[in-house]
């Protein structure tokens, strides 16, 4: 074990504990954000920063769901779309007409290229 003369628990050049003149304090605004469960969240800001650009929503940290500067009247979560697949998609932008002539064109392809297509009269 290596000897030191070191204090225990004192960092190198460290002044007396709560030392003020590490700098100063930047002025600062407090606003409080509340979920629809009532759970408030504070987040501050630096005081010079205009109103306009300070959120008007966040995420809560603790809940998940938005948050609003309101506390009568926070934001509701906005309804969930389920997961769509790709053939959902597809079915939105297809009539079924248009899908089973697109479905018998690429058959029809399919076949002529493995050499199995019938002849159309």
């Amino acid at each position: 074990m290596a000897s030191s003369n070191a204090i225990r628990g004192a960092r190198v050049g460290s002044g007396p504990m709560g030392e003020k003149d590490h700098g100063s304090r930047a002025d600062r605004t407090q606003v409080s954000y509340w979920d629809a469960l009532g759970n408030e969240t504070v987040r501050y800001f630096a005081a010079d920063v205009a109103d306009e650009e300070i959120p008007e929503q966040i995420d809560s940290p603790t809940s998940g769901l938005p948050a609003g500067r309101d506390k009568a009247n926070p934001p509701q979560l906005l309804k969930n779309e389920p997961y769509k697949t790709h053939l959902a998609y597809v079915k939105e932008r297809r009539t079924p007409e248009e899908a089973e002539e697109l479905l018998e064109a690429a058959l029809l392809k399919l076949r002529q290229r493995r050499g199995t297509a019938r002849a159309t009269a």
